[in-house]
């Protein structure tokens, strides 16, 4: 039941005001945690979007009043309101994205915007009072809309790539810009300057993010990997209808129970290193990914290449396509995958070090993946 807002609740309201900001941030991330599931599903884009929707329409109002606009009563009621409400989306939307984000976010230069993301995330818990500044509302609703586009949009054209990546990020540009445009008619902005410069952010953080896909720092979404690994052995079968992967490593000791895959890799002569991955990708995404082997050199001390392989892979299924690669003619040493995209976006990578073997037959242990 609803507390009416009379003198004596509203004095109660405004005292654990201060807890609000927490609460509103365990909230939102509680919401995206019960309602968000996967990145192509329907219902989980359309909450998202009617997040975006519900943010721009409360910018624009708390605006309107800031600028002695008037407006019905029941809107001006709830104006303090607004800087949390704001306040409360954009952290649901930023805690969704870092869930997202985090499934296509290697610990590589990939996870830069997704640090990027929980940075936000944790900041826009401290910094009510900024909403209130336009300059900052723009930036924000620039990289949240951003954020949505860039892996909303290869769900829907299938595909991704740099087409997928400007379509996004040009949708995102136009968006702000256009809720700036209809502040501009509603003569919001005090001085041409402060028009100049909203108008200025969405181009120019755009440009930052494409600086950002250039040096592979932002996660090739709606790519990730499920899991992976290194075997002595894979082998394909079909059981009940269903097609399993038998993948064999060398038993781990029994303190070990977490081990399920050979690092360090131990070898004999004439024997081969298999790498096996499971990529998630969004259902009717049909494209490629490459496994690319790479071993450390000490002397240079630098990872040298040793080879790319192409392999084609089908979305929809919640586990991930699975795919594997061998590798010959190994040597001892460091080595490991990166999984890429086509233009080296790493979607994952697979560490791990190769030693000679003593020549006995190796105890292993074999799984279903």
């Amino acid at each position: 039941m609803l507390l009416p807002l009379n003198k004596p609740n509203m004095e109660l309201i405004l005292h654990y005001k201060k807890f609000f900001p927490a609460i509103a941030f365990f909230a939102g991330f509680l919401w995206d945690s019960l309602t968000l599931t996967r990145i192509d599903r329907i219902l989980d884009n359309v909450i998202l979007l009617l997040y975006l929707i519900l943010l721009g329409v409360l910018i624009i109002l708390l605006n309107l009043l800031e600028s002695g606009h008037k407006l019905k009563p029941i809107l001006t009621r709830f104006k303090k309101w607004y800087p949390l409400a704001i306040q409360f989306l954009i952290g649901g939307l930023f805690s969704a994205y870092v869930v997202f984000y985090f499934k296509s976010a290697s610990f590589t230069k990939a996870s830069l915007f997704f640090i990027l993301l929980m940075v936000f995330l944790v900041a826009n818990e401290f910094l009510e009072k900024r909403y209130s500044n336009i300059y900052y509302q723009v930036s924000l609703f620039f990289l949240v809309n951003f954020s949505f586009f860039i892996f909303v949009v290869p769900v829907i054209l299938r595909q991704t790539g740099l087409l997928s990546f400007m379509i996004g990020g040009v949708l995102s540009v136009l968006t702000v810009e256009s809720l700036v445009y209809f502040l501009e008619k509603k003569s919001v902005f005090p001085t041409k300057k402060s028009l100049t410069i909203c108008r200025a952010i969405p181009p120019s953080f755009f440009s930052i993010m494409l600086l950002f896909y250039v040096f592979n720092w932002i996660p090739p979404v709606p790519l990730s990997l499920k899991s992976s690994g290194i075997y002595h052995t894979i082998t394909k079968k079909t059981e009940q209808g269903a097609l399993v992967y038998e993948v064999s490593y060398e038993k781990p000791p029994w303190y070990k129970p977490w081990k399920k895959s050979d690092d360090p890799f131990k070898y004999n002569d004439g024997d081969n290193v298999y790498c096996f991955t499971s990529v998630f990708a969004s259902t009717d995404l049909n494209t490629s990914i490459y496994h690319h082997w790479k071993w450390y050199s000490e002397e240079e001390s630098t990872w040298e290449s040793s080879d790319r392989i192409e392999l084609d892979i089908s979305g929809g299924r919640d586990l991930g396509y699975r795919l594997y690669t061998v590798k010959e003619n190994i040597q001892p040493g460091k080595w490991r995958v990166d999984i890429e995209t086509e233009n080296g976006q790493i979607i994952g990578r697979v560490n791990f070090s190769i030693v000679q073997g003593d020549g006995k037959p190796f105890d292993l242990k074999t799984i279903i993946r």
